[in-house]
Parts: structure tokens; sequence; C-alpha cells
């Protein structure tokens, strides 16, 4: 994702080429090309250093439906979460998905998914996770869950399996939204799933700092899915991010007071600090100081157990991005293949063949 959000700042790195976007369609061209020795300015998806250093950057690779491409190598008995949705209609402003991957819905077929989870069962796995920007919105393009869609993909896998085998859904490395979480949802999931938590993004508890990252929901509905998740038997585990752009004190108060409550209710407050993400509406945003207080809340909630999160090496990681983006100010107009202006011939190693001259690619 950092390559495809700073493709000058992966030059300035030392690679000759960066992959933008979804990387299937662009990685086979780009085979393709190394072996016929064909200019790398051809391939779509790419951004190459040209001769000034600069970045260039080709036309874009298109985007395909998910069932082009398996989710995972499983010739190579390589096996993971299978990927059953890429991109997301909610526009975060502090989340890259949608704007890496398109602020639409892409959804794994379920013919898709039985097949990966035959191969997998195949080789003796009985353990399917799935990856998903929002598990409850599988089979819709809209704001309303279709669990019809999500019947259907949870009975299909299960299916699939041996005796033994175990769904997870609704927790890592997926989530739910807190809109979604219904009564009529969670019962449709404890029917198939393995999984005696699930995740679900608050943010924060401030309705004001939420309208402002572009949520689609406020306070309110966090609470009620807890509590809906509590009566069904899942613990939830809960996302805030702490130090978004703009969060005064008493927003953080709001967030606090709100962890605490969703603690006493049985959740786990998983904390985040927020950082400045290349390629996001967010990107050149200030994060908000965090008081001492705020550190202290944290760390009483930790030591009781009832939260968990590496909030404290992310605050670091979001002050280096923070100078990163002051470094390279996007009002820098991008370089492509399609400009007028002629282009310098490309460095020998980036236009040789790969059996010659290795080239160094950043994704």
């Amino acid at each position: 994702m950092h390559a495809t959000a700073e493709p000058q700042q992966v030059m300035d790195a030392g690679w000759d080429l960066a992959a933008i976007g979804e990387g299937e369609p662009t990685i086979v061209a780009l085979v393709e090309a190394l072996r016929a020795d064909r200019p790398l300015t051809a391939v779509p998806g790419l951004a190459v250093r040209d001769g000034d250093g600069r970045a260039l950057r080709t036309p874009p690779a298109p985007q395909l439906p998910l069932d082009a491409f398996p989710s995972f190598p499983d010739r190579r008995q390589h096996f993971g979460p299978i990927e059953i949705t890429r991109g997301c209609a909610y526009t975060c402003r502090f989340c890259q998905t949608p704007f890496m991957f398109g602020g639409r819905f892409r959804h794994r077929s379920v013919d898709s998914v039985r097949e990966h989870v035959r191969r997998m069962a195949a080789h003796g796995l009985r353990d399917v996770r799935f990856i998903t920007p929002t598990a409850l919105s599988y089979g819709t393009q809209g704001p309303e869950p279709a669990l019809d869609a999500v019947e259907e993909l949870l009975a299909g896998v299960k299916e699939e399996l041996p005796p033994n085998g175990r769904v997870f859904f609704g927790s890592f490395p997926s989530e739910i939204r807190p809109e979604h979480v219904t009564p009529e949802a969670m019962r449709l999931i404890k029917r198939y799933v393995a999984n005696d938590n699930v995740i679900i993004g608050a943010q924060s508890g401030s309705d004001r700092v939420l309208a402002a990252a572009g949520r689609g929901h406020g306070s309110a509905p966090v609470r009620d899915a807890v509590r809906i998740a509590v009566e069904h038997g899942f613990r939830p585990n809960v996302d805030f991010i702490f130090g978004l752009p703009g969060e005064s004190s008493e927003d953080q108060e709001a967030s606090l007071r709100l962890a605490a409550d969703l603690a006493d209710l049985g959740a786990r407050i998983h904390t985040h600090t927020f950082m400045p993400l290349p390629g996001t509406p967010w990107r050149d945003a200030e994060p908000a100081f965090i008081p001492l207080a705020t550190m202290r809340e944290l760390d009483r909630l930790a030591q009781r157990g009832d939260a968990y999160g590496h909030w404290r090496k992310q605050a670091e990681h979001a002050a280096r991005l923070a100078e990163t983006a002051k470094a390279y100010p996007r009002r820098a107009r991008r370089r492509r293949t399609t400009d007028r202006w002629r282009p310098r011939p490309e460095p020998p190693q980036v236009r040789a063949a790969a059996p010659r001259v290795p080239v160094r690619a950043a994704a």
C-alpha cells in the first residue's frame, strides 16, 4: 500500500520500480515484459524510475474480479485466510482500503470460496478464516447486510470441511460494523462459526469525531452492538483510535467513558493511535495530542485485562509518517507515460531482462 500511495518515496529509497494498486495483473505483465525484454513503461500498474530519478507512472492495471486469481498459492502448500471482499463502500478518512482498492465492494463468489476450502481440506487443514473490510457486507453493494448471501457462504464452507472443521467469521482478520450487529445477524453467525469473539469497529466515542472521520455511524450503535453480541454469546473486541485529527480533550474523554462502559458490558477494548497513512484523505493531518491522563486511563484498562493493543508503538509510527508527509507534499504533479512530455530513456537496469540484471521492485 505504501508503494501505491508514495511511489516517489519508494524510488528515492533505491527501488527501481513499484507496483501501483492491485498487483495480480501487474506481476503477470511484468514477468512477460522482462522475459521478452520489452520496456517496462508498457506494463500497466507500475511506477518506474525515470532518467532524472522521478517516478514515472504507467497506465493503471485493470481491476479484475476476485475469482480471477486465487487467494493463496495452494500448489506450493501455502495457505492463509481467504479474501472474500476487496474494496470498501465506507470511505473512512483514516483508512487506505477504499482509496487503494476502490469505493465499492468486489466479492469472491461462493463457488470460488468453496474451491479454496476443498483444496485446504485436501491438505488436512480444518480451520478457515476470511479477509474482508466488513464481514457482514459480503454479497451486497449497499449499507444493509445481505444475510442470505452470508448464510450461503458460511453454509457452503461448512459443507466442504471435515466434521471437525471450524469456520471463523467476524473475528481477526475481519471485523463487523456496529450498525450491522443485530440479533438476526448474531443468531445466523452463531449457527456456523467456531469463534467466541467478534471484532467491532467503534474508533471513537465522540459523535463529532466519528462524523469528521466519515464513519457513517454514531456512538450509540456501538453500545447497542456490544450488548447484542454479548447476549448471543460473543465477547466483542472493540477498536478505538485515539489521537484522530481535530480530537479535543472532551472527545477523548467521551471515548474513554464509552470504552469503560463497554468493558463493563463484557467487551475488550483494542486501542490504537491514529496514523496519517499514505493515500488517505488524512495523509497530511496532524495527529491530535494524547495527554498523560488519557495514557494512564488506557494503561488502567489494560491492567484490568479490559484493553490491549500497540498504541504506544503506533504513536511512534505516526510521528515518522507525519514527517514523511511533510517531505513529500502531494501537490507535486505525477508524471505519467501518457504525458505529452517525452520521458528520458530508462536506465539499462530497468529495461534489461530478468536473467541478466535483477530489478528491485516494491509492492
